[in-house]
């Protein structure tokens, strides 16, 4: 049986066998070599961090390896296959062993079964081709939120997007010595043809919990094969679980209050619910859009974006609502283009973004208005799910301290939903406890006909994380309720709902509006404002809003407007409390007992508030005298 390094020494060159060998883990070198017997490539390439290796990684993206050229300089596209654009639940599994137990709500397969079928499918699968090794490292690097990671892969594409994405991490690696202590990622794309991966039915994308490792294959969409990103997630979730620190599905940003005062928020919100926009408000600044890692210090949360770029959904960036990122996706630099339209004149565009589509080449070939495939279905021209993938530095309103090894100082959390008719624009939790266990592990949004053909279908998705969690749901909650223990500064918790409606289904808020929340809430966790019990947490004062609204969006906000919006509608706030209890009594068997505590009180609070008030209580009824 040949030994690890006659393995390497088979397929990588004495440059490339130098540089893996300067990275002196035992434990990297066992797994590169075995993914090596495993794939069979006819040669392996090792990246640095060198700017030299990146650039190689860009030509060989360009030379038939995922991406093609734009006329902007440093902008390019990537094509995924039509049944290859977003993340494939049924083929995404967690493999566990036997003394594993996640729940029946997550999906996995028996650990040996599972490593078994994907090593089957990769096998031999990267014959004739180029292995990358790449080193990358999730948080900050240097700090105690890094983590190390491994990328195995047969696409360029990845590795370049995994550049723009994810902070440089092999000088990183070497600190870590000869450690089991990082993530593995082994990706190939499979057979393809035009540069798609086209065996569908071969699509896995595991994650196998007891080693840390992710394996992905016959997938070319970055959700799948970039597993850095929600793959390495769910690994970091557990990872959280066992050191007493939390992974969560959040955005990072500074919300700029009087005095040139910075307060540092997360939110996290369920797909097409405001999460982007918010981390994107005018006038404030972003940390990180996505994935965020806190940790315990000094008395205080600390919170680090876990990447460095964006991979954005693109559909209605415009210059009006999103001038930071449209500005990036629109001059020099670099950008990779994900399934959008490209125009004859190399230009790409996308749904919403202000411009009537022209002609050109999308996903599905040659594409005019009116295409269909094979089924009847309407082609767009740019797909609904299409992406940008851009640096956080090419943007105008990155925060100075986004790559700050010791993170932020958190001084709140968001938790939001699309909700029609329930919450009110903004309020705050009573509590920690009552925040995690009555906003974050209680969201629901309604999706849209456009999604399902059904409007206002409430879907549960608890911590806007449900898809991600690699743990029993019962220890993810109690996780977070436990991470406040020892706190000397506890951060905030709000919910918000920029979608609530009138009867005639009309919005109660301009998206705009937003804003005011933001800066209400940080004016709020630094004692300046007072707020209103209500029987569900506290809400502004309506001279507070009143002067935001006028002071940041010019606006005369009106009483009308105010008890419209922020009026406790009593019966929709039972019925909620009502669906949530139900959901976690069927589904999730080991929820912590101060759950249901917590439903009783708020249920008791919501029925003496209607025995007194009515239905419908105005925030004005429920001001002191």
């Amino acid at each position: 049986m040949s030994s690890i390094k006659e393995i390497l020494e088979t397929k990588l060159d004495g440059g490339n066998l130098e540089k893996l060998m300067a990275v002196g883990n035992s434990y990297m070198h066992a797994f590169v070599a075995d993914a090596i017997e495993l794939c069979d490539p006819d040669s392996v390439l090792v990246c640095t961090d060198s700017e030299e290796d990146l650039d190689t990684i860009r030509e060989m993206a360009l030379d038939g390896g995922g991406e093609d050229k734009l006329a902007i300089e440093g902008h390019t596209y990537h094509f995924d296959g039509y049944n290859d654009q977003a993340r494939d639940p049924a083929r995404t599994k967690y493999l566990v062993t036997p003394e594993m137990n996640l729940g029946a709500s997550l999906s996995q397969v028996d650990q040996k079964e599972g490593v078994e079928e994907v090593r089957s499918i990769l096998a031999g699968s990267m014959k004739g081709k180029t292995m990358f090794v790449a080193f990358f490292c999730l948080g900050p690097v240097d700090s105690e939120f890094s983590i190390s990671c491994v990328q195995v892969t047969d696409s360029p594409y990845v590795v370049h997007s995994e550049s723009i994405l994810y902070r440089a991490g092999y000088e990183q690696f070497k600190r870590i010595g000869d450690s089991e202590n990082f993530f593995k990622f082994m990706h190939t794309e499979g057979e393809t043809e035009n540069q798609v991966s086209i065996n569908v039915d071969k699509r896995r994308i595991y994650m196998d919990l007891s080693e840390n490792q992710v394996y992905s294959t016959n997938t070319q969409y970055a959700g799948n094969t970039v597993g850095l990103k929600k793959l390495a997630l769910r690994l970091a979730i557990q990872k959280a679980a066992q050191e007493g620190w939390l992974a969560e599905h959040m955005f990072i940003m500074g919300a700029h209050g009087p005095n040139k005062r910075v307060s540092y928020f997360a939110g996290a919100f369920p797909s097409a619910c405001g999460k982007t926009s918010t981390s994107m408000i005018s006038g404030q600044t972003i940390v990180g859009d996505d994935i965020a890692y806190l940790r315990k210090k000094e008395g205080q949360v600390r919170i680090a974006n876990v990447e460095q770029g964006i991979f954005g959904i693109i559909r209605d960036v415009n210059p009006t609502d999103d001038p930071e990122i449209n500005k990036a996706l629109t001059v020099p630099g670099e950008v990779i283009f994900g399934n959008v339209l490209i125009t004859d004149e190399l230009r790409p565009m996308w749904l919403g973004m202000g411009e009537e589509m022209k002609a050109g080449t999308n996903h599905s070939g040659k594409w005019t208005a009116g295409k269909k495939d094979d089924a009847g279905n309407e082609i767009t021209g740019s797909h609904k799910n299409a992406r940008y993938t851009v640096r956080i530095s090419s943007l105008d309103n990155r925060d100075p301290l986004a790559d700050a090894a010791e993170g932020v100082p958190l001084s709140g959390i968001f938790y939001g939903g699309r909700d029609s008719d329930t919450c009110v624009p903004v309020e705050q939790a009573f509590d920690w406890t009552e925040g995690i266990i009555l906003r974050g592990a209680s969201i629901e949004s309604e999706t849209t006909a456009a999604v399902l053909g059904q409007e206002g279908v409430r879907k549960f998705d608890i911590m806007s994380n449900m898809a991600f969690v690699s743990i029993p749901l019962g220890k993810y909650i109690q996780n977070n309720l436990d991470f406040a223990d020892g706190l000397e500064k506890v951060p905030s918790i709000f919910s918000v709902n920029y979608f609530l409606k009138n009867k005639e289904g009309k919005y109660l808020n301009t998206p705009l509006d937003k804003k005011v929340w933001l800066l209400w809430a940080e004016l709020r966790v630094n004692g300046d404002v007072e707020a209103i019990k209500t029987p569900s947490g506290y809400i502004p004062l309506y001279e507070d809003l009143a002067k935001l609204f006028k002071d940041n969006l010019g606006h005369e906000y009106t009483q009308a407007e105010y008890v419209k919006q922020f009026t406790i509608r009593i019966p929709k706030l039972l019925a909620k409390v009502d669906r949530i209890e139900a959901i976690y009594k069927e589904k999730v068997a080991d929820a912590p007992a101060v759950m249901y505590e917590m439903f009783d009180r708020q249920r008791k609070r919501l029925t003496d508030a209607k025995d007194k008030h009515g239905d419908n209580i105005s925030p004005f009824d429920l001001i002191a005298k």
